[in-house]
């Protein structure tokens, strides 16, 4: 590029500046915007990510034009440093290179067999009946400290029962729970 082009440049860029000429902003479009999409394509940027840090440089001339000092560098250095750096900064945003796609927190989980679905269903029916079986001031404070989570000395205040008396009866609560399960777990078992 001659010296002559150069001092051209810099003096449609001082138009966009003081007085948004649009013929000047279109001359240099014309000029500037091919390049700088083939410089960004060189990069290795796909033709979308090029075309759009293209139009981003291009905006950055036509809003930020009086940042251009003609005696710091050309009007092109000035340009094509900006394209520079927002490639930069897109290669910084996108880390999707860096995620695994046969990483296994990205593969949906095995569905749980058939069989382990109704162990479980089972499991969860023997655990009702069970519960169902214990004596109401038992229930209450099972019912209390493991599905509301309440604390042992929570319960103690609520109910008015000494803190003994509620660890000991959650304690024979979950003895006969045990022996309930325990019985149908042997009938269940096929010979």
């Amino acid at each position: 590029m001659t010296n002559a082009q150069h001092q051209h440049f810099a003096s449609l860029a001082r138009a966009i500046a003081e007085t948004r000429d649009q013929s000047a902003f279109a001359e240099l479009f014309d000029y500037f915007a091919p390049r700088i999409n083939a410089y960004l394509r060189r990069l290795s940027l796909d033709s979308g990510q090029a075309e759009e840090i293209t139009q981003e440089v291009m905006m950055v001339l036509w809003h930020k034009a009086t940042l251009f000092d003609p005696a710091k560098s050309s009007l092109g250095t000035w340009l094509f440093r900006i394209a520079r750096n927002r490639r930069i900064d897109l290669v910084r945003r996108d880390r999707s290179d860096l995620l695994d796609p046969d990483d296994p927190v990205f593969r949906p989980e095995e569905p749980e067999p058939a069989d382990a679905m109704l162990d479980a269903e089972r499991r969860d029916e023997r655990v009702r009946a069970a519960l169902d079986e214990l004596p109401a001031e038992q229930l209450e404070l099972v019912r209390k400290a493991f599905y509301l989570g309440m604390s042992h000395s929570e319960l103690s205040e609520e109910t008015g029962l000494p803190l003994g008396t509620v660890k000991s009866r959650i304690r024979l609560a979950f003895g006969r729970l045990r022996k309930t399960i325990s019985a149908d777990e042997l009938i269940d078992i096929d010979p």
